[in-house]
């Protein structure tokens, strides 16, 4: 957007992503995640409860103070609930709950997180007297930034280690709780907790698949051989062979409620090392051990784009266009990836953008086609004009993503997979943000309609209802002119296309290229309805110079493809 387009203020949020040392007894979980979500302002999105590990993984977001106080009762509650002196599980473990991370979500720093997260683990050592050890960007001492570190010895040596002078709590008594033990509190970039199965039941093999994957490789040996005398550098330490896959922290272990063995990785920076690399770095492994990957399954949450990237990279594996929908890009991403072989994988309840979405904002979208004309042709005002400007673009966008998809994929032009799959890539990418301006459209002129219901009594009441309609109708302006751009942006993609393409589309194209121009040309006619009434703001007539130099491209542009498409039908 343009300078002088304001942003869109949100509200912040942060994810909280408490590990509770229990993943047998319901009743104790189903407590500790009602004396989180009782706290307004958060939501919480995932409870994943693990047998073997005896683990439970609780996800929720809200408000930087409703996380803050939501997590200082979920920790309260598993204290009193969770006894860690006959706790027995796979996964390591120091308390009851283990580990408490915040991760910035939106419109918040790391910076800010972290003040959160020392003002969580000091409330937690002074009120509840558990000893706390703060991690990752929350830690200042380099020593102890890492969890696994941290965390040696557990629960069980953590009774001699806590006396250490280096190992002193940051916050809260340095005595071992010998009920709710210990527990370490931190801010951190999203982490994504993944596990890849093995066609074994050896924890030694498992162990060997997650040291050639993890960054902090292993020990070297003579004969490469795990009972090979370990091989020392020059000061005496034991050299160390480099893991396959930087961010990644993996063992392996069994897991008897699914009868195989696994390796349990946290990846730490997907941006370095994502999804799809980890497992395929398993596989490599794993098929040179004379094993085979069989599947994997995620704990907890993961972001959107984790899976439409693994999506995209399998199917360019394939020799395929990755230019595709979303919904397909997930669909490819887990079955490739076999994210549903131990229990079914539903996108909606797993990835963190569809639960914390807000219905409103894809209300039309999600309609059927029949019950979107329907509510268009209602005597409701909208949605109008704007909404289906934006679905006309969306449409455009789409056949113009079909013909490069057709192209990509035909017997023969495989030298020219790559070049069509990217402007497939783009146009799914404009589809995408023209689909959300649908609802945007509407919610928009619903915000004038509830600033023109706003009291008008006093003078102050007056100018306050004033400034809120101007605010409104600004807004509403704004989205018929990024629907435009977008749209506009469209129609470069799409002459390529009816020149370059499949010429069996080239009427594909061709349509695409008038749904464009409705889009463009029936945006503007929103634009400048909700600018007659704020002309008065210097903005305004900047905004109604790029429209008018958008709508004559458009019109230009759609008469050359027009008459380029004709001569060849």
């Amino acid at each position: 957007m343009r300078t002088f387009v304001k942003k869109n203020m949100k509200q912040s949020l942060i994810e909280c992503v408490p590990n509770f040392s229990e993943g047998r007894n319901k009743s104790i979980i189903d407590a500790i995640v009602q004396s989180i979500a009782s706290v307004d302002g958060v939501k919480v999105l995932n409870v994943d409860m693990g047998a073997a590990t005896n683990r439970t993984v609780v996800t929720f977001v809200g408000t930087p103070d409703a996380v803050v106080e939501a997590a200082f009762q979920g920790i309260k509650t598993a204290g009193e609930l969770i006894d860690m002196r006959y706790h027995k599980g796979e996964h390591p473990r120091m308390g009851a709950t283990d580990v408490c991370p915040l991760v910035p979500i939106r419109d918040i720093t790391m910076e800010e997180t972290v003040q959160y997260a020392v003002q969580l683990a000091k409330r937690v050592g002074e009120e509840l007297k558990i000893p706390v050890y703060l991690y990752e960007y929350a830690q200042q001492k380099e020593y102890r930034k890492n969890l696994s570190v941290i965390r040696a010895g557990e629960y069980e040596g953590f009774f001699k280690k806590i006396k250490q002078p280096e190992w002193k709590p940051d916050y809260g008594p340095s005595e071992m709780d010998a009920k709710r033990g210990a527990t370490v509190i931190g801010a951190r970039k999203f982490l994504i907790a993944y596990n890849v199965n093995l066609n074994t039941t050896s924890v030694r093999r498992a162990n060997s698949v997650a040291f050639d994957v993890r960054e902090a490789g292993r020990v070297m040996r003579e004969g490469n051989k795990p009972t090979g005398k370990i091989i020392y550098n020059e000061d005496g330490t034991p050299k160390i062979q480099p893991g396959m896959c930087k961010a990644v922290k993996a063992i392996g272990w069994y897991i008897e409620e699914y009868g195989i063995a696994q390796v349990s990785m946290n990846l730490v920076d997907m941006d370095v090392t994502p999804l799809h690399k980890a497992f395929e770095a398993c596989c490599i492994s794993a098929e040179k051990r004379g094993l085979r990957v069989t599947g994997s399954e995620l704990v907890g949450l993961v972001p959107l784009r984790a899976l439409t990237e693994a999506g995209r990279y399998f199917l360019k594996k394939q020799g395929l266009s990755s230019g595709v929908s979303e919904k397909e890009l997930i669909h490819i991403a887990v079955k490739t990836l076999g994210l549903d072989e131990l229990k079914p994988f539903k996108p909606e309840e797993r990835i963190i953008e569809y639960l914390i979405a807000n219905p409103e904002e894809s209300k039309l979208v999600c309609q059927s086609v029949a019950d979107f004309v329907d509510t268009t042709a209602s005597e409701s005002p909208a949605p109008g004009g704007g909404s289906v400007a934006a679905l006309c673009g969306s449409f455009g966008a789409a056949l113009g993503s079909m013909v490069a998809n057709l192209s990509a994929n035909k017997k023969g032009w495989e030298e020219h997979t790559e070049f069509f799959s990217s402007y497939a890539e783009q146009l799914q990418e404009a589809k995408q943000k023209l689909l959300k301006l649908i609802d945007r459209d509407t919610l928009a002129f619903n915000k004038v309609m509830t600033a023109y219901g706003l009291p008008k009594n006093t003078e102050e009441e007056k100018e306050q209802r004033q400034k809120a309609i101007d605010d409104a109708t600004f807004e509403a302006m704004l989205v018929p002119y990024e629907t435009m751009r977008i749209a506009l942006y469209c129609m470069d993609a799409i002459e390529i296309m009816a020149e370059k393409g499949n010429p069996n589309s080239v009427s594909d194209a061709g349509v695409g290229v008038m749904c464009i121009r409705t889009a463009v040309l029936g945006a503007a006619m929103n634009v400048r309805i909700n600018a007659k009434s704020i002309m008065h703001l210097p903005q305004v007539k900047e905004i109604l110079k790029e429209v008018e130099n958008m709508e004559k491209e458009v019109e230009e542009k759609e008469k050359r493809i027009i008459k380029m498409i004709s001569s060849k039908m």
